[in-house]
């Protein structure tokens, strides 16, 4: 038996941090996930690591961790590996990041979505974040593709 959902490729340590609970709202140029509210969404963790580090200056600075808490945090996104399904998270909301957003919610969506340069960008709120009881092998694809998980691996 499986359970057949979605599934959508993350770079590290942003898969991570979605699984952790720390980034709640994902962030897109189009609306990608718009179609899947009230729905579940699988988390591939991609091969490649994400480029820049505004993730690490928003994780220091706006959320106040520290340098240990930070690698305490990477240290776990990386308990499965590269190239798997990690874990599955609830998908809600998807709405346009005006570039009029007033000046404390844009900074509000920033720390959710630990990324900066939000306005134009399509924001989806992400909850409910659980890691499989392992990892499950396959290749990431572009945009959102269907998976079926062995029910054995849920958590």
């Amino acid at each position: 038996m499986t359970l057949s959902v979605g599934c959508l490729s993350f770079r590290q340590p942003y898969a991570g941090f979605i699984l952790d609970g720390v980034k709640t709202i994902e962030t897109r140029w189009r609306p990608l996930l718009a179609d899947m509210k009230n729905s579940t969404l699988a988390i591939h963790i991609a091969q490649k690591d994400w480029e820049g580090n505004e993730w690490r200056e928003m994780l220091a600075g706006p959320l106040g961790m520290t340098e240990r808490q930070i690698e305490g945090l990477l240290d776990s996104g990386e308990r499965f590996g590269r190239g798997v399904i990690a874990g599955l998270v609830d998908v809600g909301d998807t709405w346009c990041c005006e570039d009029e957003t007033d000046t404390a919610e844009l900074r509000e969506f920033e720390k959710a979505a630990l990324l900066t340069g939000l306005p134009q960008k399509y924001l989806t709120y992400l909850s409910n974040p659980r890691w499989l009881q392992q990892p499950l092998y396959a290749r990431g694809r572009k945009d959102v593709w269907t998976v079926d998980i062995p029910l054995q691996l849920l958590p």
